[in-house]
């Protein structure tokens, strides 16, 4: 029996890491309002309900299918460095760390992100999809597990800064699962970039959506936020915020069984996802066994080669040349696949390919034998309306690394964190570069047949939990939730995308539903074998929506290792 009921429907369908999120989303669909216009309202209402680990200043990195163009987009709602950033600075003063706090500051994409999106592609305004974000943030919501575990496990972080405290914590204590948790101050943000919207609607729609917007890059929420920067040592500044643009751009596609699967370009690491998918259709999958001892040590090592490449070469584009072309070429793929040795595993990560032209630093891989921390970022959101529009979203960052501006109830985007203070490297930290982001949301597609929107929480685990439920469903066959339900296992020997950047050569996490006798199989094969429980936040979130375009059948999955959720008519 699964852990969460198949959800179906034939209309319209809606997944969401939370379900008052995908709640929201439903609502919008329910009132005629297309599949961005839903995601929109989702992506938003996790800014509030998952604010521990999505704020609404944060990222949000989307794709795409726009059905009456047959075209698929990606949309880069990832800030850059302010332009006062020195790089040297954060070697000299900080050992080649980038601290924790203000000094991680980026400029908030994802306000910018949402109301682009929502011009371009969408069908309501800003303020008919933010109504339900801002009654959860007005009213308060109770307080659920994952949120309720990780402000516990970051107390002292939310701790360091009163407005953070003020917000997530209780009497300086982490709130309990069931408190009410009231944002009365991001309601007010919210409330008034609808509010400056509905002001300018005589105009028309688009005037109307980008005086929300401005309201938040150009008005007084900007003038507050820039304020709180000046006065804490911050580097952002007005010129950074009025720059700000979302690019909408091609994605990255590849082949996979008769699908083009697709993610965003090498400012995230979507496309080690790729990677892993070409490295692994060499390989009879199905003939090694699902979760087998020779199914898991193939496919982890496949990551392992995978990351590689992504640590050596995958950075900004607008600063660096990234040979994604090569990277994702039958040809590439097959060299790197006779790397993968079936009777041992890589002791650390493996080195990554030598592409002509193409050098660069790997940050030094520095062990750090912590218990395995639960990923800490994130969530995600999809939808498919009934006319076949397709959305994919990972909203993203957290309210633990950085202050909140007082009076606002957010953090400024703190996703300077997935920078390298190392020259040379691809993700360096330089002006107006954006971080590497590990929020990569996906889409499959074989027009006509076939759509999956799908992604996850989890940092460096997102595109392994992601690739095992792919091929679970189309390797294997399983039931979208079934494939999201069955145990899972990640590596860690990569350095870690955000800060400090730590590695665990060798260890590979399993859920302890994979047999015993498999995992000391897989130790004597070389990995460092650590179990998890059962059903483990640590192997991902994964979240999808598997579309049969010809029969109309749409099958909503929601990962019950988070409090994702799953709605649909």
């Amino acid at each position: 029996m699964p852990y969460q009921p198949q959800v179906m429907g034939r209309r319209y369908m809606i997944v969401a890491g939370h379900y008052l999120a995908a709640e929201a989303g439903l609502k919008i669909l329910e009132a005629g309002g297309n599949a961005i216009d839903a995601g929109v309202a989702a992506g938003i209402a996790l800014g509030v309900l998952h604010s521990d680990q999505v704020q609404f200043s944060g990222v949000a990195p989307m794709l795409i299918y726009h059905k009456a163009s047959h075209q698929v987009f990606a949309v880069a709602g990832l800030g850059a460095w302010p332009r006062a950033v020195e790089p040297r600075r954060f070697e000299q003063e900080f050992g080649g760390h980038i601290p924790l706090g203000i000094l991680r500051t980026v400029v908030p994409a994802a306000p910018h992100a949402w109301i682009a999106v929502l011009a371009r592609f969408g069908t309501l305004g800003f303020g008919e999809v933010a109504a339900s974000a801002i009654r959860y943030a007005r009213e308060g919501f109770a307080v659920h597990p994952v949120m309720a575990e990780f402000i516990t496990r970051y107390r002292d972080n939310y701790a360091k800064w009163p407005a953070n405290a003020a917000i997530w914590l209780k009497d300086s204590q982490p709130p309990k699962v069931g408190d009410l948790l009231v944002q009365s101050d991001l309601a007010a943000v919210l409330q008034y970039m609808a509010d400056e919207e509905r002001a300018a609607a005589g105009r028309g729609r688009e005037a109307g959506l980008k005086a929300a917007c401005d309201a938040f890059y150009l008005g007084d929420i900007a003038a507050r936020m820039l304020a709180h920067q000046k006065a804490n040592g911050g580097l952002l500044s007005a010129e950074d915020l009025a720059a700000h643009t979302t690019p909408i751009e091609a994605p990255i596609k590849r082949r996979f069984r008769d699908c083009e699967v697709y993610s965003c370009g090498p400012w995230c690491q979507g496309p080690v996802l790729l990677q892993m998918l070409a490295l692994l259709e060499g390989i009879d999958l199905a003939a090694l066994g699902h979760n087998s001892t020779a199914y898991i040590h193939t496919i982890a090592e496949a990551m392992k080669l995978s990351f590689a490449d992504r640590e050596r070469f995958y950075g900004d584009p607008r600063f660096v040349d990234v040979p994604l072309e090569r990277l994702l070429s039958a040809a590439y793929a097959a060299q790197r696949r006779r790397l993968i040795d079936p009777a041992r595993a890589w002791p650390a990560m493996p080195p990554a390919g030598d592409i002509a032209g193409h050098g660069g630093v790997s940050f030094a891989a520095h062990a750090n034998e912590r218990e395995t921390a639960v990923p800490a970022d994130t969530s995600y959101c999809c939808a498919i309306d009934r006319h076949g529009n397709v959305v994919s979203i990972t909203p993203s960052d957290v309210s633990f690394e950085s202050p909140a501006v007082p009076g606002l109830g957010f953090c400024p985007s703190a996703r300077g964190a997935q920078s390298f203070a190392l020259a040379g490297h691809a993700s360096s930290v330089a002006p107006g570069k954006r971080p590497r982001l590990t929020p990569n949301p996906a889409l499959v597609l074989k027009p006509g047949e076939f759509a999956l929107p799908f992604g996850a929480p989890g940092g460096d685990h997102q595109p392994q939990g992601m690739l095992q439920v792919l091929l679970n469903h189309l390797v294997f066959g399983m039931p979208i939730q079934e494939a999201i339900e069955a145990p899972r296992f990640s590596t860690h020997s990569h350095p870690n995308s955000f800060e400090p950047h730590d590695s665990h050569p060798g260890r590979l996490t399993v859920e302890e539903r994979i047999p015993a006798a498999t995992m000391q199989a897989l130790a004597g094969l070389g990995h460092k074998v650590e179990p998890l429980p059962a059903i483990s936040m640590g192997v991902a979130g994964v979240c999808a929506i598997s579309a049969d375009l010809a029969s109309g059948l749409l099958a909503g999955g929601a990962d019950p290792r988070r409090c994702g959720r799953a709605m649909g008519f």
